[in-house]
């Protein structure tokens, strides 16, 4: 099994700082919204970003897929009362000379083997899609 660990502190106003690792990542702990920090929703939305891309890397090594790019978008629905993040949905972009057939095996191994995909599958509507481009 592995274990995960961060450390995070904030300063009175807001501003705030994770440590994992050796990175550290600063973010929007204010009462409002921070214009230039991400807030806890969209490091949310971040990690999930992260475990996708992390993934097509993966897996595009053990099922020997090249590709030279991959980009995703993503956009997350709270609900007001009580706050919860009700809907995710992607889309996931990769620049690759791959048929369709074995993009979409990629996009199964990722959402299969995806930490953060099979948690967040677990607690909200998760959907996307995968779609070949040329950058």
């Amino acid at each position: 099994m592995l274990e995960y660990e961060i450390n995070a502190h904030v300063l009175n106003g807001g501003i705030a700082r994770a440590k994992a690792n050796q990175s550290e990542i600063m973010f929007d702990a204010t009462s409002g919204r921070d214009e230039v920090l991400p807030n806890p929703a969209e490091l949310l939305l971040t990690s999930l970003a992260a475990c996708m891309l992390k993934n097509v890397q993966r897996y595009s090594e053990i099922l020997n897929i090249s590709y030279r790019k991959a980009r995703i978008s993503i956009d997350g629905k709270r609900n007001d009362n009580p706050p919860f993040i009700s809907e995710i949905n992607y889309t996931l972009e990769i620049d690759t000379d791959e048929n369709e057939r074995t993009i979409v095996t990629l996009h199964k191994n990722i959402l299969k083997f995806g930490t953060i995909t099979n948690t967040l599958g677990k607690a909200c509507k998760l959907e996307g899609t995968i779609r070949i481009v040329k950058y």
